[in-house]
C-alpha cells in the first residue's frame, strides 16, 4: 500500500492535477449541441433576445432584439444542427459548422432574409418557424479562430442564405419594447458582430456520461 505521505503518492497526485485541466477540464469548456445558452454581444455587452412581439414592418415576423438584463428567460437559445441534419447531444460544435439557434420560449429559430430592419434599414433578423421547424433562412455558419467553439471565445455568425453577419445597429426601440436594441444582418464582420457565450445549461461532451454544467440562468 502506498502511504499518502510517500513520494510515490505525491507523484500520482501531481500527475492527476496536471492532466486534469488539459483533458476533462478543457472539454468542459466546449460549446456543444443541445446546450441552452445566452449569447452576449462582445462589443455592446447585451444579450440576444426574442419574445412574442411581431415587427410592425418588414416581414412582420417575431422580433429579435438585444437586452442588458442578465436574468431574462427570453434570452435562451438551443443549439441545433441544420434542417434535416443531426448532431448528438453533447457533441462539440466545430468552427465553420452550420447550426440553428432555436428560441427556447417560443420555439422559433433565429432567422434572416432580405427585408429591411425597422430602425436602421439594415437586413432584418427575426425568429421564424413553428415548434423548431423553419427553412434554410435559419442556417448560420459559426466563425471562430480555433477548431472547436469554446465558451470564452469571441465568435461570429454568418447567415448562409444572404452572407450577412449577425450583429447590432446600435439603435434602440421605443414602445412596446423600449430600451431593447436592434439586431440586424450586416454585410461585413465589423463592430457589433462579435459574440460570446454567457449564462446557460451546457451539456458536457458526449465522452462524459449525462453530465450537465450549469451557470446562472
Amino acid at each position: 500500500m502506498i502511504s499518502y505521505k510517500s513520494p510515490t503518492w505525491m507523484v500520482v497526485i501531481l500527475t492527476v492535477l496536471t492532466k486534469f485541466p488539459q483533458s476533462f477540464g478543457a472539454k468542459k469548456n466546449f460549446v456543444t449541441c443541445g446546450s441552452i445558452i445566452k449569447l452576449l454581444n462582445s462589443d455592446y455587452g447585451v444579450r440576444l433576445h426574442s419574445h412574442d412581439v411581431k415587427y410592425g414592418s418588414g416581414s412582420g415576423q417575431q422580433s429579435v432584439t438585444a437586452i442588458e438584463l442578465k436574468e431574462d428567460v427570453n434570452s435562451h437559445w438551443i443549439i441545433k444542427a441544420p434542417t434535416d441534419k443531426y448532431c448528438e447531444r453533447g457533441e462539440p460544435i466545430k468552427c465553420d459548422e452550420i447550426i440553428r439557434l432555436e428560441h427556447l420560449t417560443t420555439k422559433k429559430n433565429l432567422h434572416s432574409h432580405y427585408f429591411a430592419s425597422p430602425l436602421s434599414g439594415d437586413q432584418e433578423v427575426s425568429a421564424y418557424g413553428s415548434d423548431g421547424i423553419g427553412d434554410t433562412g435559419d442556417h448560420w455558419q459559426l466563425l471562430c479562430s480555433s477548431d472547436i467553439w469554446l465558451r470564452d471565445a469571441h465568435v461570429r455568425f454568418r447567415h448562409i442564405d444572404t452572407g450577412a453577419y449577425l450583429g447590432m445597429s446600435g439603435r434602440s426601440f421605443g414602445r412596446p419594447i423600449a430600451g431593447q436594441m436592434e439586431i440586424v444582418g450586416i454585410d461585413n464582420p465589423q463592430h457589433g458582430t462579435r459574440w460570446t457565450t454567457a449564462e446557460g445549461l451546457y451539456i458536457a461532451p458526449k465522452e462524459k456520461e449525462a453530465e450537465y454544467i450549469h451557470t446562472e440562468l
